[in-house]
């Protein structure tokens, strides 16, 4: 009798070892989907292992291509080059409006690519995510655009009509970019692409083209508004 009850044990053990076995086993996500951005221990291993050449190798052919899609940016310049003539204040804040959309658009794909690595979140969460994003984008643009347009104009001494186009541009960016920093990675999971490596210098491309024409825009309109000629 005790043999038996031994020996029973010994088979439930046996059991719950192997369930526990089979549960580490699987993904950290579940459903069809998995976990997208699930990155091995081999992975690791590799890439602390890979000499610097192979690693400059794997990522100098999309960031060429993004280089040269930031050509773009020298197009929208050269197509709005009579505008910066006439309000050259303009120009004192491409830079800061292209390092805030890298930024901003910097955290979605972080956030996104830990969250999917994570298995928290799979591409069926995608449409709730970048929506999620965006908003959180234009929330976070619109209280430091009302925080850098009037600095700008009372202690800088840029003019209002300059300093209104901030005001209004920084929320637009903001949600560009949290919005792209967002669905790049998806879009990337979903066409089978390693995001870890696309998704950073793709969004950076495409805020800085979409920024700034949209600045541009938006100065005409408020010019127009302010009776600037141009």
């Amino acid at each position: 009798e005790t043999i038996q009850k031994q020996s029973k044990e010994i088979e439930k053990l046996k059991n719950e070892l192997s369930i526990n076995q089979k549960a580490q086993a699987e993904p950290t996500a579940g459903g069809g989907h998995g976990a997208p951005v699930d990155v091995t221990q081999e992975e690791l291993v590799a890439y602390s292992t890979r000499p610097f050449y192979q690693i400059a190798y794997k990522r100098m052919g999309w960031l060429g291509l993004f280089l040269v899609s930031l050509s773009t940016t020298a197009v929208i310049m050269n197509g709005f080059e009579h505008t910066l003539e006439k309000q050259i204040e303009l120009a004192y804040f491409v830079p800061l409006l292209a390092g805030h959309g890298g930024n901003t658009g910097g955290q979605a794909v972080g956030t996104i690519l830990s969250a999917m690595s994570a298995g928290i979140v799979t591409l069926k969460d995608a449409p709730r995510m970048i929506a999620k994003e965006a908003m959180s984008g234009l929330l976070a643009g619109a209280i430091l655009g009302a925080i850098v347009g009037p600095v700008a104009h009372y202690t800088m001494g840029i003019s209002l009509h300059v300093s209104t186009v901030i005001l209004i541009t920084l929320p637009l960016v903001s949600s560009i970019a949290s919005t792209l920093g967002c669905a790049i990675p998806f879009a990337c999971v979903a066409a089978g692409l390693d995001a870890s490596v696309i998704a950073a210098p793709a969004m950076t491309s495409f805020v800085d083209v979409t920024g700034l024409l949209a600045y541009f825009m938006i100065a005409q309109q408020v010019f127009s508004t302010f009776g600037v000629e141009l």
